[in-house]
């Protein structure tokens, strides 16, 4: 559900020009994000940043495309979208030595550094390749295609891209028990350790 949630403006957007055109689109797709990021607000009194940063990407992008009339600009927005995500993932990395990717999921899996190094590196470089991979499709296709592109082909994308991390992630899912195990301390058996108690205390 989480999933068709976060598609909503995108899926409206579809929707929306194909029974009318882009601009209508457009209009639908800002209000939808808004109406999302309320509704979010409404239930939990919590918005994820991201959240915030595609709404403020969307009425930006989407408010001069509607000023202009001109469709550049939000065939501009998913592509500023992508690389904005990618410039915070690996900014934080470099300069605030802080993963990104290691903070929304070490509550949920446990994996050694550099393999939190190499998954927040690997959704920076999906991400840069999102944002050139929506250019081309942009500009060198009819805006139908791209508006098609842009629903199931864009997730499409995404949905291979998790299923080939979480293949990848899998064996370091399997070996991190093992690891955690031969690294815990080993206690000693009950029986010798009253045994040697009752020893010393007779010594005594």
């Amino acid at each position: 559900m989480k999933f068709l949630f976060d598609l909503f403006p995108v899926i409206l957007f579809f929707l929306a020009f194909k029974l009318y055109d882009i601009f209508i689109a457009t209009a639908v797709a800002m209000v939808a994000a808004i109406a999302q990021i309320a509704w979010l607000w409404f239930r939990n009194r919590h918005v994820d940043k991201m959240m915030w940063i595609n709404l403020a990407v969307i009425v930006i992008f989407g408010g001069a495309t509607l000023i202009s009339q001109d469709e550049t600009f939000i065939k501009w927005k998913p592509t500023v979208l992508y690389w904005l995500i990618a410039t915070v993932l690996m900014g934080s990395h470099v300069i605030f030595r802080k993963n990104l990717i290691q903070a929304m999921l070490e509550k949920q899996m446990v994996l050694p550094p550099f393999v939190w190094s190499r998954l927040n590196l690997s959704w920076v470089g999906f991400f840069l390749t999102m944002g050139c991979v929506n250019l081309y499709v942009a500009f060198s296709f009819p805006v139908d295609t791209w508006v098609t592109f842009k629903l199931f082909g864009a997730t499409g994308l995404m949905l291979v891209f998790v299923i080939a991390q979480v293949l990848m992630l899998g064996k370091y899912l399997k070996d991190a028990p093992a690891a955690l195990t031969e690294d815990a301390p080993v206690s000693e058996p009950d029986d010798f350790k009253d045994e040697r108690e009752n020893k010393a205390n007779k010594e005594r």
